[in-house]
């Protein structure tokens, strides 16, 4: 383990920002947005990640390690305890200036802090929690914030960042416990599960106090959420979805995240290096059956069985439903209810919403469909309008797969494409640090300034 004595805020910022790529339980992506000389602030690309505010807006926040340093030996983590990498780590000073410095140049909304495990988990979450209160009260930042719990780490303690968050999350890392004991031994599925549960009750009993207390402080308000890692064990498809669905029902979990396994280490516990890369097309099918799951009100057993426990990665999990349950289709599009409308290919939660509401109007026609929003080179197969169907169709599973593969399903842009290293916020631009002296109306003054 390499540990600089002495490092500039520059460099400890190079360190863990670059140390938190593997972390994905925000929804991340690199952009290099420069400033063309009209407007306020740019957008660079490293330690700058994305997520998505209540009212749909994507916000950018700051994503970074407290500290790389971890008593842990995870066998799967670049920052596990053996790996001779060089490690840092901030003061909650350290992070404020940052989280407040960025701020002000417009790069960022909000802060996604995670961190390694530095002497204990108390001590770690002792150190979170004065960054946030710092940042809160002194700083006076009401802008996003994203932290991780730390199992392990005092209920009192969580409770206390909880207040200070938007949101919090507390990593599963692995679907099973059996593959948690094999690949992080010094962790264990009841300290992950422990503060899951505390946030969950801490949540409901603060709906209840602001009701009856309007000025009562907020816990969590954004909710949890939670990562598993994917392909680093031998879990199939079907357990990994039905644990998830799990978590839902018993945690009301905002979000299960899905990263892709990455090959950052060497083990005898971790599958063969090969030229593949991460399993980035499963990871995709699985957000996609996620997502079915959470707004599409489908079971993980409608989708899955221990007989057929993997997804087809030639059709997303939705039209491969649809094509081993032709015997519910093809469904009439101006007396189909909501629910049944969720289950055809083609058709989202809004444009069934349309379709609902716009039918009470006229009776739908295909253009009609179109125009609202439903996606008809998959939708044709399975709907009729007025009793007739787009086109002459066999209602055949191999005829519908065949045509369906035809179109050719546009993936998103990573899938085959993103490469698991994260971009760099300094990366093509010449940084430098210089001192400097700012006083602000509270008299707090900033100590150094990245100056390109």
């Amino acid at each position: 383990m390499r540990i600089a004595e002495q490092m500039t805020i520059f460099q400890k910022l190079n360190i863990l920002t670059d140390a938190a790529k593997y972390d994905v339980a925000c929804t991340s992506s690199g952009v290099d947005r420069r400033n063309d000389g009209t407007g306020m602030g740019n957008c660079v690309k490293e330690g700058i990640c994305h997520s998505f505010s209540a009212d749909g807006r994507c916000i950018s926040l700051l994503k970074i390690l407290f500290t790389n340093e971890c008593i842990y030996d995870c066998k799967y983590c670049i920052n596990r305890a053996s790996n001779d990498v060089p490690r840092a780590s901030f003061t909650p000073d350290e992070v404020c200036t940052l989280t407040m410095e960025f701020y002000r140049r417009n790069y960022i909304e909000g802060l996604f802090l995670s961190s390694g495990i530095l002497k204990s988990p108390n001590d770690t979450m002792e150190l979170i929690y004065a960054t946030l209160y710092k940042l809160r009260t002194e700083c006076n930042f009401q802008g996003y914030i994203h932290v991780k719990a730390i199992p392990g780490a005092s209920q009192e303690l969580i409770q206390r960042v909880g207040f200070l968050a938007d949101r919090m999350s507390v990593n599963l890392e692995l679907p099973t416990a059996e593959s948690l004991r094999m690949l992080a031994p010094h962790k264990n599925r009841k300290n992950i599960l422990t503060p899951m549960r505390l946030v969950q009750n801490k949540m409901q009993e603060n709906k209840q106090e602001i009701v009856e207390y309007r000025n009562a402080p907020r816990f969590v308000p954004a909710g949890q959420s939670t990562q598993m890692i994917i392909g680093a064990t031998p879990e199939t498809d079907y357990q990994i979805i039905r644990v998830a669905e799990s978590l839902y029902k018993k945690f009301d979990l905002k979000r299960v995240f899905y990263s892709a396994f990455v090959h950052v280490n060497e083990d005898l516990n971790l599958p063969v290096r090969t030229d593949e890369g991460p399993p980035l097309l499963r990871e995709h099918r699985l957000y996609q059956a996620d997502w079915l799951l959470r707004y599409y009100g489908f079971e993980a057993r409608e989708l899955l069985s221990e007989e057929n426990p993997n997804f087809n990665v030639l059709l997303d999990p939705k039209c491969n439903w649809a094509l081993k349950h032709l015997e519910a289709f093809p469904v009439e599009i101006n007396r189909a209810d909501y629910d049944t409308l969720l289950r055809v290919p083609g058709i989202g939660y809004k444009s069934a919403g349309r379709i609902v509401k716009a039918r009470r109007m006229a009776v739908l026609g295909f253009e009609d469909l179109k125009k609202i929003g439903v996606v008809l080179k998959r939708a044709l197969y399975f709907i009729t309008c007025n009793g007739k169907m787009m086109y002459p169709t066999k209602i055949e599973e191999d005829y519908i797969t065949r045509n369906l593969l035809d179109v050719k399903e546009k993936l998103p842009a990573h899938i085959g494409q993103m490469t698991y290293k994260q971009l760099s916020l300094f990366d093509d631009v010449n940084f430098r640090m210089e001192q400097f002296t700012v006083t602000d109306r509270r008299g707090k003054t900033a100590i150094e300034k990245i100056v390109g």
